[in-house]
């Protein structure tokens, strides 16, 4: 898209949109749980960014065939090219270290964000659209769209679709959560569900040997989800019995 001579890329104007609506979601639970507005701003400040750098190495990492003879399109995640599990972990690195130097309460602040991340997921898919990416096999199937020269199956809006139905069933029960980290987990858990099953569906995945790289990380995720759910659900109930 064109605005006179200026070239503005649907990517990054997604990218934006899901920032701000992020940004707003964010910041209205915080007041509802007395953080201080201030750590949001430094975390979207330092976890957007960085979220996104991370996520274009790991990308770059596992297409490093076609990057070290085109070194100049590192850079360039205007053509797409964003790997979440990249862009997730050095999030969530960030929030440990920030919330250590702040001494703030980690899965307290993961809980506030998570329905932020997974709708701006769900938004963010959109780019995959317009760079015409992460689409699935040919289908003959009639909610097929067609990509790349061939109908073919829409797994970025298959993925658009779960990551909003994960953001609805997050936001209309974070006020029922009952111990810190559970909505945080369950996004993980609930979003790396969806990602195991529709990776099925798509033509480019990362490979480890026989396995996609995508579905084994979304099996260790969901491992991780239920053991933490588990240790803090436990830990709250002892804490309650105590309180008693």
């Amino acid at each position: 898209m064109k605005i006179g001579s200026l070239e503005i890329r649907w990517y990054g104007v997604l990218m934006a949109v899901s920032v701000l609506i992020g940004t707003y979601l964010a910041l209205k639970e915080a007041r509802r749980k007395n953080v201080q507005e201030d750590h949001v701003y430094n975390l979207v400040l330092l976890g957007a960014p960085l979220g996104w750098i991370g996520a274009r190495i790991w990308y770059v990492l596992w297409n490093w065939d076609y990057y070290r003879q085109y070194p100049a399109e590192i850079p360039a995640i205007w053509h797409g090219g964003l790997a979440f599990h990249g862009g997730i972990l050095t999030a969530l690195l960030v929030g440990v270290v920030y919330t250590r130097i702040k001494k703030l309460s980690f899965w307290q602040l993961a809980d506030l964000f998570a329905p932020s991340i997974i709708l701006g997921q769900s938004i963010g898919r959109w780019g995959n659209y317009f760079n015409q990416e992460a689409y699935g096999y040919p289908t003959n199937l009639p909610w097929a769209m067609y990509i790349a020269g061939a109908w073919r199956h829409p797994t970025f809006l298959y993925e658009s679709l779960w990551d909003f139905g994960v953001f609805l069933y997050l936001w209309l029960n974070r006020k029922k959560q009952k111990y810190s980290g559970e909505i945080f987990l369950k996004y993980l858990l609930w979003y790396s569900v969806g990602r195991f099953i529709i990776e099925g569906f798509r033509m480019d995945s990362f490979w480890v040997g026989p396995f996609r790289l995508e579905q084994l990380l979304s099996v260790l995720l969901i491992i991780f989800s239920l053991w933490f759910m588990r240790v803090l659900g436990k830990r709250s109930e002892v804490g309650e019995r105590k309180n008693k």
